[in-house]
C-alpha cells in the first residue's frame, strides 16, 4: 500500500512548473518522471481536497497521461477521455495547474474537459460510452483531409466499455480503414463500483492470460491490434507500447491497468469509492473536512431508506441501476436483497428496456437513474414501456440544477422530454413526507410513472392548509383579491412560499399550490386557476415544453383564460456553480420568483381583463383556495 503523499503549497511544486505544457513535458528527462509523478499526485490531493472533485479516477491515471502527452504531440494529435472526470492531470499538464483554485467554482476550471479553457480539449463529454464514436468520426476527418501524421487517441474505462455506444464504435472502428486510432483501455476494475458482466470477465481473464503481447481475443476478432496488458503505473513501459501502438498505423487498442487512487492511501482501501468524487476533505485521512454539524441526509440517501421500507412488503419490488448503485440510493436495498437489485453497467438503455422485460414479467421495477442519464434511453421509455402501458417507476436523482458538475450534469431536459410520453404519470415530492408519499403510490400504479429528486437536502416538511381534489394549498392569503396562484413543481415549493411572503407585503392577494403528480395536469388546477388573475408556474426544468407548458395546454384546453407566466430554467447549457446560486440567477430564488410575478401583474393591469376570465370554471368541490 502506498504511503499517504504530504500536500504542500502551491509554490512547492518545482517540476509541475518546469513541465508546464506538453512540449516541455517530453522535453524532461525520463529520470525525473518519478518525482513529477509524486508532485502530480501530491497537486491533485492538495486541490481537489480543498474544492472537491474527483479524486479516486484522476490518481489512478497521474503516469498514464503523463505518457501519453510524451508520446503523442497535442493539440496535433488528439487525445479524448471519456466521461472526462479523469482529465485533471491532463488538464495540468497542458497549462492550467494556476487555474486548480477554482474547481469547479463559479467563473473558474471546470471538471471535465472543456473547449473555451484550452485547444487540447478538443471534445467536452462528461456522459460515459462516447469518446469511441468521437474518436471514429475525428479520424474520418482526419483521413479525407489528408493528415496522416495526425493520431487519434480515446481513452476509455473497463466500466465506459460496458456501454452499448462503445460497443457500436468498436463495430465500426475495427473494420474500416484508418490512420492511427488507438483506443487506450484504462482497466482498473471499475466505474463508482467493480464492473460487472461478461466484458469485465474477459478483461480480468486478459489480464490473468499469458503468451504473446497480441493474442487473439474479443477485441482482434473486431479488427484490431491488441497490445497489454501493460502496468499503467509504469511510465516507461507506457511509453513503450504506446509507441509500439502509434507505429502500427491501424486501429489498435492498449489495454492498461490501474489502481483507482493510486498512491493515496485511503482512496486505494476505499472498496466502496467513497473517494471516487468528493466534497472538502482532510488530505491527511480522506476523510471529510471537519464542519459545525453533520451533514443532513440527502433525498438519495430518504429515497434508498424508502425503497428498502417498499422492498421488505413487496416482493416483486425489482430495482435496476445503470452502475451508480450507491450513488442512487440502492446500496441498502442491494445489501439487504441482492437478488433484488440488478447493476447492468453504464447501459441506460439496456437497463430501461430490461425494466420493460421484467414489467411484463409480472414484476414492478424501480428504475434509480441521474435525470441527465435518462435522456440517453428517452425511446426505450417511450417505445419500451409508455408504449407497452407497463407499470415501471423511474427514480430520477439530481434532477434540476446539480451545481458544480456542470451543464452535462444538471438534469434539467426531464421534464420537457417526459411530458411528451402519452400515459406516464410524473410525481415531484417538496419534501421528506412527500417522498415517502409519492414513492408509494408511483409503485402501487398499473402504468409508468416517474418520480423526481433534486440534488442535495430537502429542506423542513411543509404541511397543506387544505387540500383540493388531489391538489394541497400551501398558502392562501386571507380577505385580498385573487391576485396570482402559483404553482410549485416539487422543491420549489420553499421558494414560493418565500415569494408568496413577499407578495403579500406588497398587497397582492396569492395562492401556492402544489400538485404533488405535476403530470398530467390535474384538471382541478383549471378551477383553481379560473379564480386568480394570474397563473405562475415554478419549475426546476428548462421552461420550454416543461410543466408551465403542460398547464397552458390544460387551460387553454378548458378554456379558461387566466393568463400564464412560465418560470423556469433557460433553454441554455447552464455553467456550473453551486445550486443555490444558479437558481438564484435564473431567477427561481425567493425573490426572484416574486419579481417576476409583480412585472406580469402590473403588465395586466394596463390591459383590460376579457370577460369571465376570472369565473371560467370552478372547483368540483365547490370550494375556493
Amino acid at each position: 500500500m502506498s504511503a499517504v503523499p504530504t500536500p504542500t503549497g502551491a509554490g512547492e511544486f518545482p517540476l509541475l512548473a518546469e513541465a508546464s505544457d506538453p512540449k516541455a513535458l517530453r522535453a524532461l528527462p525520463a529520470a525525473r518522471l518519478p518525482e513529477l509523478v509524486g508532485e502530480i499526485r501530491a497537486f491533485v490531493i492538495e486541490k481537489v481536497a480543498a474544492s472537491g472533485g474527483h479524486l479516486g479516477p484522476n490518481l489512478g491515471v497521474v503516469e498514464l497521461t503523463v505518457a501519453l502527452h510524451r508520446v503523442f504531440a497535442s493539440p496535433h494529435d488528439t487525445v479524448l477521455f471519456d466521461i472526462g472526470h479523469q482529465a485533471y492531470v491532463h488538464k495540468i499538464l497542458t497549462g492550467r495547474a494556476g487555474a486548480f483554485g477554482g474547481l469547479r467554482r463559479a467563473g473558474g476550471l471546470s471538471g471535465y474537459p472543456s473547449r473555451a479553457e484550452s485547444e487540447h480539449d478538443v471534445i467536452e463529454n462528461s456522459h460515459a460510452s462516447t469518446v469511441l464514436s468521437y474518436a471514429d468520426g475525428l479520424a474520418h476527418a482526419r483521413r479525407l483531409s489528408g493528415e496522416p501524421d495526425r493520431a487519434v487517441v480515446a481513452v476509455i474505462g473497463d466500466g465506459a466499455l460496458t456501454g452499448g455506444m462503445a460497443w457500436e464504435a468498436l463495430n465500426n472502428i475495427g473494420t474500416a480503414p484508418r490512420h492511427p486510432l488507438i483506443v487506450v483501455l484504462n482497466d482498473n476494475g471499475r466505474s463508482y463500483a467493480p464492473t460487472t458482466g461478461a466484458v469485465a470477465t474477459h478483461l480480468d481473464a486478459l489480464k490473468r492470460g499469458t503468451g504473446p503481447e497480441e493474442r487473439r481475443n474479443l477485441f482482434t476478432d473486431l479488427g484490431f491490434a491488441y497490445l497489454g496488458p501493460v502496468d499503467g503505473h509504469d511510465t516507461p513501459g507506457l511509453e513503450a507500447v504506446l509507441h509500439t501502438a502509434r507505429a502500427l498505423d491501424r486501429p489498435v487498442v492498449v489495454h492498461v491497468m490501474t489502481v483507482k487512487g493510486k498512491g493515496y492511501g485511503p482512496a486505494e482501501r476505499d472498496d466502496a469509492d467513497h473517494l471516487h468524487a468528493v466534497g472538502t476533505i482532510d488530505p491527511s485521512t480522506g476523510r471529510p473536512a471537519p464542519t459545525a454539524s453533520p451533514a443532513p441526509l440527502s433525498w438519495t440517501d430518504l429515497f434508498g431508506r424508502e425503497l428498502l421500507h417498499l422492498a421488505e412488503e413487496r416482493q416483486d419490488l425489482i430495482a435496476l441501476t445503470a452502475s451508480m448503485l450507491r450513488p442512487t440510493g440502492l446500496h441498502s436495498t442491494a445489501t439487504r436483497f441482492p437478488g433484488r437489485v440488478l447493476d447492468v453497467g453504464i447501459a441506460e438503455q439496456h437497463a430501461v428496456t430490461c425494466a420493460a422485460g421484467l414489467a411484463t414479467g409480472g414484476y414492478h421495477p424501480v428504475v434509480a437513474i441521474y435525470a441527465t442519464f435518462l435522456n440517453r434511453a428517452f425511446d426505450q421509455v417511450l417505445m419500451d414501456v409508455a408504449l407497452h402501458r407497463l407499470p415501471v417507476t423511474f427514480v430520477l436523482d439530481r434532477a434540476g440544477i446539480t451545481g458544480p458538475d456542470g451543464p452535462s450534469h444538471h438534469g434539467m431536459w426531464d421534464l420537457s422530454l417526459l411530458t411528451m410520453v402519452p400515459g406516464l404519470r410524473i410525481a415531484a415530492p417538496r419534501d421528506t413526507k412527500r417522498l415517502g408519499m409519492l414513492l408509494r403510490e408511483a409503485v402501487a400504479g398499473q402504468g409508468p410513472t416517474v418520480l423526481r429528486l433534486p440534488k442535495g437536502a430537502p429542506g423542513s416538511d411543509t404541511e397543506a392548509v387544505a387540500r383540493i381534489d388531489g391538489i394541497d394549498i400551501l398558502r392562501r392569503s386571507p380577505h385580498r383579491p385573487l391576485d396570482v396562484i402559483v404553482v410549485a413543481v416539487g422543491p420549489m415549493a420553499h421558494a414560493c412560499l418565500e415569494a408568496a411572503a413577499l407578495l403579500e407585503d406588497d398587497g397582492i392577494g396569492v395562492t401556492v399550490a402544489d400538485p404533488g403528480w405535476v403530470h398530467p395536469v390535474n384538471p382541478a388546477l383549471a378551477a383553481l386557476a379560473a379564480r386568480h388573475r394570474l397563473v405562475a408556474t415554478v419549475e426546476d426544468g428548462v421552461r420550454t415544453g416543461g410543466i408551465g407548458a403542460a398547464v397552458t395546454q390544460a387551460l387553454q384546453d378548458a378554456q379558461v383564460r387566466t393568463p400564464v407566466t412560465v418560470l423556469g430554467l433557460p433553454p441554455a447549457f447552464i455553467p456550473h456553480d453551486t445550486r443555490t446560486s444558479l437558481l438564484g440567477q435564473a431567477g427561481l430564488d425567493g425573490p426572484g420568483i416574486a419579481r417576476s410575478i409583480r412585472t406580469h401583474l402590473k403588465r395586466l393591469t394596463s390591459v383590460a381583463p376579457p370577460a369571465g376570465a376570472y369565473a371560467a370554471g370552478s372547483p368540483s368541490t365547490g370550494r375556493t383556495p
